[in-house]
């Protein structure tokens, strides 16, 4: 909640809109992102693990797990593993992964930066445009509590003969213009303050009003002194949109790199361990000694003789030891020769080389559109100077002709429409030097962030 007690300061208002920006908000998600990938692509190096459990029932004419041999009953298996592999070599790949996905955490960290200054640049100018607001509303209360004396003092002279009737007329506009005009300021001021709520996210009715500071605006800076070029190539090296476009550029040539590397084989290892259980599974327990009848011929004659056999006999195998015995191990090398897969890789390989000139272009763009902006701030800032310098000069003279033109009247050698035409050209004059005073202010604001400078009001 905002607290009604509390002015907002300009460093206040930036660091709420930036701490409850949404774009900054998407920002820091997707940062967020990145730096999972990095992550991810850092431990692909290591091995991996993978345990199994199986169990069921076949019926039918099957096959034992155990003995591989064929069954004509039911049978219940278990079965257990345990998986292990690594890649040996992948022609670089987990190499260009990791190099690439830290090029682009870095561009998103200076993508947010660079969001972040721009809702800085947004926020104090809306936080001037205010001050701004309040001055003028400032000056229209002043100019309509002036009309309203001037009318109340034209109105002694009218009841007392000293002037004629028809002056109360023209003081009277004078007041409704006042009028009409502290309307307007007010309306601009109302505006104004929803502009800077809207970029703090504060919803209309909740209290708010921010710090009044005593501005001083420099007007003798040397800003035709000031190099496009200079001030650019510093700008290069502070600002992180242009080195966000880099590191972007960055990224896309080890794109490359990670079409190519799927043109060339890869070896792996790998390692299991395994066993098995089947509830058909038999164990010999010993033997019993049968006599079988066997008829054999002695001298074509038949005769009946009793064999003596050992027959075994079985019980089932415990679990457990089936496992045991039943366990088995293996370890071997894959490796995989790419020969044709549909040119699949040469057309990677030909996007990742157009999403290179994609970025390149984009970093020529940013860089233009930085040189574009400076050379703009400039323009604005040298023009600014100029208007605020030729303001002070005609607000002195406007105010050096409405005293005159005061005098003159309380002589009687102009009307009041003279009088109010004097008064109205050195109002118009002050609220033309507040405006030039405040854009020339904004205009070194931004100077000073194409330097590299905190924007203050100080």
């Amino acid at each position: 909640m905002v607290k009604a007690q509390n002015r907002w300061s300009l460093q206040k208002c930036v660091t709420y809109a930036t701490e409850n920006s949404l774009a900054i908000k998407q920002s820091i998600a997707q940062i967020r992102n990145a730096e999972l990938t990095l992550k991810q692509n850092q431990l692909s190096r290591l091995p991996n693990l993978n345990a199994g459990v199986s169990g069921g029932y076949q019926f039918g004419r099957t096959i034992d797990p155990t003995t591989n041999s064929f069954a004509l009953e039911g049978i219940g298996f278990n079965s257990y593993s345990l998986n292990t592999g690594i890649q040996v070599f992948g022609g670089g790949i987990i190499k260009h992964n990791i190099l690439r996905s830290k090029y682009e955490l870095e561009a998103g960290k200076l993508e947010a930066e660079a969001t972040e200054n721009n809702l800085g640049l947004q926020v104090a100018a809306a936080y001037l445009n205010v001050l701004l607001a309040d001055e003028q509303l400032v000056i229209a209360k002043t100019r309509l509590l002036q009309s309203q004396n001037q009318l109340n003092q034209i109105n002694r002279f009218i009841e007392v003969g000293a002037r004629p009737i028809n002056e109360r007329y023209d003081f009277e506009a004078a007041l409704a213009l006042d009028q009409q005009a502290l309307i307007e300021a007010e309306n601009f001021l109302i505006r104004s303050n929803l502009i800077l709520r809207q970029f703090l996210l504060i919803p209309d009715g909740t209290p708010f009003d921010i710090e009044k500071p005593e501005i001083k605006v420099p007007e003798d800076v040397d800003v035709d002194g000031i190099s496009a070029n200079e001030l650019f190539i510093g700008a290069v090296d502070i600002l992180p949109q242009v080195k966000a476009a880099e590191k972007r550029l960055q990224a896309a040539n080890i794109g490359i790199l990670q079409a190519k590397a799927n043109l060339l084989p890869t070896l792996s290892l790998f390692a299991s361990l395994r066993s098995n259980f089947s509830n058909q599974a038999r164990t010999i327990t010993g033997f019993d000694v049968t006599k079988v009848k066997q008829n054999v011929f002695i001298n074509n004659i038949p005769v009946a003789l009793e064999i003596e056999q050992n027959v075994p006999t079985f019980a089932k195998k415990e679990y457990f030891d089936q496992v045991r015995e039943n366990f088995g191990q293996s370890l071997g090398l894959q490796l995989n020769i790419p020969i044709y897969n549909n040119r699949q890789v040469k057309i990677n390989i030909e996007r990742a080389k157009l999403g290179v000139i994609s970025n390149e272009v984009a970093k020529e763009q940013a860089r233009q559109q930085l040189r574009t902006e400076i050379e703009q701030t400039l323009t604005a800032v040298r023009a600014s100077q100029r208007t605020l310098q030729a303001a002070n000069l005609s607000l002195k003279a406007a105010t050096a002709a409405f005293e005159n033109a005061q005098k003159r009247y309380e002589l009687g050698a102009i009307n009041s429409l003279e009088l109010n035409t004097a008064r109205t050209n050195m109002e118009r004059a002050k609220s033309d030097r507040i405006r030039s005073r405040f854009q020339h202010l904004f205009n070194l604001k931004q100077v000073d962030f194409y330097q590299g400078k905190p924007i203050t009001l100080d």
